[in-house]
């Protein structure tokens, strides 16, 4: 069982910047990508960006350019940077593991969710 947990969310203005923080815990004994999704009030969870099995990067359009992803091997801890924040990435953000599907910032196939931390863009 793998236990993932986020922190770092806040309460910002516009054009700030956050990290996100996963800590990962367990073992499945299975080889899995990891990404960030969120969701906003009353809208679909979507992902926002994952590292594919290469450790290459994929985003959605929405952040490219903005938020960056990125795995620290030695500690486990998987983070995303997120720059430039404006108001519409305001959403729960959830850390994942997954089939190493990735499609456009998305694990297609989750099979561990984090409790998620919140991140609010104010304008």
């Amino acid at each position: 069982q793998v236990q993932l947990t986020e922190s770092g969310g806040d309460s910002v203005q516009a054009g700030s910047s956050l990290r996100l923080t996963c800590g990962v815990s367990g073992n499945s004994g299975k080889t899995y990508c990891m990404g960030w999704f969120r969701q906003a009030p009353g809208k679909e969870r979507e992902g926002v960006a994952a590292l594919d099995s290469d450790g290459s990067a994929s985003y959605a359009d929405s952040v490219k350019g903005r938020f960056f992803i990125r795995k620290d091997r030695v500690n486990n801890t998987l983070f995303l940077r997120m720059n430039d924040l404006k108001p519409e990435d305001t959403a729960m953000y959830y850390c994942a593991s997954g089939v190493c599907l990735v499609q456009a910032g998305s694990i297609t196939q989750v099979r561990f969710w984090g409790q998620g931390t919140q991140v609010t863009v104010s304008s």
